[in-house]
């Protein structure tokens, strides 16, 4: 692929996952999104062309699994598995068959854990290369929801690992429901905002730009992406309202901070550790780190076992030069990790364990 291929190595093209437990209104977002003339550089995957139902006035041409929408949007469905599905994408990209897209939205089925799809994202080699994480958008349908939560452990999971929360449905229900379902989604996900959806109208500023990396910017904004406050924030908020009943009274969410630089392998060892003995339920880890060996920080992200390749920024996007590591955990206790975390830094590089 020569040229293109060494281009888009150095510039992924960002992914966001939109998900949602089943009758959340994610297909009818999902619709009202395919119909935007901002679509026009976006490349869709979804199951079925038959779950979305296709308006045939908006095809202008395709094949039996992609298609080709008349705002300039690429419609395809996924062959064999993601990482076969988005290997594709990139190499009719390449041969110039496509538009060239310049993101890719996934739409994940309404029963499926995120996690798996967001381990691709972040820990294929070959997805990597091309793609990058942009963010998690999950549909909460704003009538059901508080029962779904507390009987369906999987939706609890995906507001947890979510970037963006769409509350749908909102005619059917008052203001009061509509309050007490963000309140529950707040103590879940303190982070991510919560948008109210009235049949399926959003704007694809609503979905798109979750993650940390602009290409329009030149800093990166570490802070709006960490949103460390509202983790520290909740975290003595969530202990006042447990309901063992309740499968999110399981989710915690907070920041770990450290003040002083920490070195490479020290860090490296404590996320092995910790992954080792607590992986499956660390849902979703975001981080900026001051590392001893670099000038600039460094930049985690990553969901249970897997993480992204780490990023190193070049400067500090702010006078702040603490490492502070977001966590959205399941029974995983915030001092054991402060803890461990202290025990590896302050030991001498020999440490094994």
């Amino acid at each position: 692929m020569g040229d293109k291929e060494k281009k888009l190595k150095s510039n992924p093209i960002p992914v966001s996952l939109l998900t949602g437990f089943l009758g959340s209104g994610k297909t009818t977002v999902l619709n009202h999104l395919l119909q935007q003339p901002d679509m026009n550089n976006t490349a869709v995957i979804v199951n079925e062309f038959g779950e979305i139902g296709l308006d045939h006035e908006f095809v202008v041409g395709g094949s039996e699994d992609m298609v080709l929408l008349n705002n300039g949007c690429l419609c395809c469905t996924v062959r064999g598995d993601l990482v076969n599905t988005l290997r594709d994408l990139i190499v009719i990209r390449a041969r110039g068959e496509t538009p060239p897209f310049k993101k890719v939205l996934i739409e994940t089925t309404g029963l499926a854990d995120p996690a798996p799809i967001l381990h691709t994202l972040m820990g294929d080699d070959l997805v990597t290369q091309y793609y990058r994480l942009d963010g998690v958008i999950t549909t909460i349908d704003a009538a059901v929801g508080e029962t779904t939560l507390d009987t369906q452990y999987e939706s609890v999971k995906q507001v947890a690992v979510a970037d963006r929360l769409l509350i749908t449905k909102s005619d059917l229900v008052g203001d009061k429901e509509i309050d007490e379902i963000r309140k529950r989604l707040r103590l879940i996900n303190p982070a991510a905002p919560s948008i109210t959806v009235l049949n399926g109208n959003v704007s694809t500023d609503d979905i798109f730009g979750c993650g940390l990396y602009d290409l329009s910017k030149k800093t990166p904004d570490v802070d709006k992406w960490l949103k460390e406050e509202e983790y520290s924030a909740s975290h003595d908020h969530q202990s006042l309202h447990l309901n063992i009943n309740k499968h999110d009274d399981n989710i915690r969410a907070f920041c770990v901070t450290y003040d002083q630089p920490i070195r490479l392998d020290s860090i490296e060892q404590w996320f092995d550790l910790i992954m080792l003995i607590k992986g499956p339920d660390l849902l979703r880890i975001k981080g900026i780190v001051n590392v001893t060996e670099m000038d600039g920080p460094i930049i985690i992200h990553g969901v249970q076992h897997v993480f992204h390749p780490p990023v190193e920024l070049k400067a500090w996007p702010s006078e702040d030069r603490r490492t502070r590591i977001v966590f959205i955990t399941r029974n995983v206790d915030k001092g054991l990790l402060e803890d461990s975390l202290k025990t590896f830094s302050e030991k001498p590089s020999s440490i094994a364990y």
